[in-house]
């Protein structure tokens, strides 16, 4: 009630599954996966087995077979060195990473007008910034997981449909759950028709 979405500075980028294991259709049965809580049933329902870990455990654990995959955004793989010890990427991604900026409400509302202003005017050139810099990032990344022999797998159109709504569908469902108060309207507001 308190607090008020600015800015978005993080946006086309994707997650993705990562695996050390080919997979031929939307079908995690008999793999275990590091999840974050936000894709947990997701994963749960194309049959995962799946592990909570720390991000800078992942790697041992994909070295040593404690897990044979993980779910991640597009970025990152290079910074801590996953690239070693991961061999496929299923695409398309099935989320879309969100960044962004809230204020307190009360403390936005004790601005004045000028420093509102200013503030907008630093917020409009920062989500233009920031959407170019990630599809470019976003491009770059995979390019560099290509040469790093990191091989993409694609699903016929109809998994790859169902696969795609079922993330949609888990993931909306997880956030009515945690909030059915404010979940259905915040899908109304974020979803378009």
């Amino acid at each position: 009630q308190n607090l008020m979405y600015f800015a978005r500075t993080g946006d086309q980028v994707p997650y993705h599954i990562y695996l050390t294991k080919p997979i031929a259709k939307p079908d995690l049965k008999g793999l275990k996966i590091r999840i974050a809580p936000i894709y947990r049933e997701f994963f749960q329902t194309l049959g995962a087995t799946v592990v909570q870990t720390a991000p800078g455990e992942v790697y041992t654990a994909l070295e040593r077979g404690v897990v044979d995959g993980y779910g991640w955004p597009v970025l990152g793989l290079f910074d801590m060195g996953w690239q070693n010890v991961t061999k496929y990427r299923v695409d398309p991604g099935f989320y879309v990473m969100e960044l962004g900026i809230q204020f307190n409400k009360a403390a936005w509302e004790k601005l004045t007008p000028e420093q509102r202003a200013f503030l907008e005017k630093q917020r409009d050139w920062l989500e233009q910034m920031a959407l170019e810099r990630s599809v470019k990032d976003v491009e770059t990344d995979l390019k560099r997981q290509a040469e790093a022999g990191i091989q993409p797998i694609t699903f016929s159109e109809a998994d790859t449909q169902a696969y795609l709504k079922e993330s949609l569908d888990k993931g909306w469902a997880g956030v009515i759950k945690a909030s059915p108060q404010h979940g259905e309207k915040l899908r109304e507001l974020m979803v378009a028709p």
